[in-house]
């Protein structure tokens, strides 16, 4: 009986031991390279969750797509298979369509202005959704504002006619090239270089980070401020791993989140603001468009909005 008892307390132990490490390490995909700004804010969470939990937690990373790309790795979060993972705060409305209002084309001013819809009765009627999807929502960074590239010079809306422009396969985004009298052309984001280079498209639209880091500034001469889109890498856990924590343990990994989001958000908003300089050092031409126009070509689209989610749905979502 005493055999039996050591035997049993010591695979008791064993599998205690077993939960422990795996409670311990938390997995988190994302779709962003190791030289990305929103990397850098999650070795800055996985530093700062290791500090503050005194090495009980800690986090293994998963850049470049490696899981997979965003919708992939959402569905691993929903199967339990993958703890967190980091999409667009609108890339979600593949499931949660009511988010297709926050991404439409000029609705979201600037971060703040995100941050107070997203944390205001707006943003926690989505953040029931988004638990209801199986994933908890635990922080927006900022990835930048989508500004437009292209091979003229563009000074008012009138020069966006005709221009065959690379968007993502996003409606929203696809939305802006159209109602600003462009021709959306969705092309592979690995392949917009080329597609510029060869003329396949005339102009492509992107936040200047990813501009610079993938140095389309060689294949474009003109930057016209657009500001049309605020992008965003929502910070996401699974609902289950989430409710499963300890408050200790939620409390560590959202001080550790918030940390992580400083230190993405301070590198973004820096190099946003010293790259219109470098870019005009390399030659190109930057222009301040009105975009008086740009937001009233966006009517049409806001009416196919409404028409989908009911009278005055954008107008719920900023709070007017």
């Amino acid at each position: 009986m005493k055999l039996i008892t050591k035997t049993l307390s010591g695979l008791t132990a064993i599998l205690m031991a077993t939960t422990s490490i795996q409670a311990a390490e938390l997995t988190f995909g994302m779709q962003d390279n190791e030289v990305s700004n929103v990397y850098q804010g999650a070795v800055a969470f996985k530093e700062k969750l290791e500090e503050v939990s005194g090495g009980e937690m800690s986090v293994k990373l998963f850049p470049s797509a490696t899981l997979g790309d965003f919708k992939a790795m959402v569905a691993q979060v929903q199967a339990g298979e993958l703890d967190m993972v980091m999409t667009g705060y609108p890339d979600m409305s593949y499931i949660i369509p009511e988010l297709k209002l926050i991404g439409a084309p000029y609705v979201v001013k600037d971060y703040d202005h995100l941050k107070e819809i997203i944390a205001g009765p707006w943003g926690q009627e989505m953040d029931a959704k988004f638990q209801d999807q199986g994933v908890k929502l635990l922080d927006v960074w900022y990835y930048g504002t989508r500004q437009t590239t292209a091979n003229k010079q563009i000074d008012s809306i009138a020069d966006m006619a005709g221009l065959r422009m690379r968007t993502p396969n996003v409606p929203f985004l696809i939305a802006y090239a159209e109602n600003v009298g462009a021709t959306p052309a969705p092309v592979a984001f690995q392949e917009v270089y080329l597609a510029l280079q060869t003329n396949q498209v005339d102009a492509q639209e992107n936040p200047l980070p990813t501009i610079d880091a993938m140095k389309f500034y060689e294949v474009q001469d003109y930057i016209a401020l657009t500001n049309h889109f605020v992008a965003s890498a929502a910070i996401q856990i699974s609902a289950d791993k989430w409710n499963g924590m300890s408050d200790q343990e939620k409390a560590w990994v959202s001080e550790a989140v918030l940390a992580g989001g400083e230190v993405s958000n301070e590198i973004t908003f820096n190099a946003e603001a010293n790259l219109i300089d470098s870019f005009k050092e390399k030659g190109l031409t930057i222009t301040e468009p009105d975009l008086t126009p740009f937001r009233e070509a966006m009517k049409p689209y806001y009416e196919e909005l409404e028409a989908e989610f009911g009278e005055g749905a954008i107008a719920n979502v900023i709070g007017n």
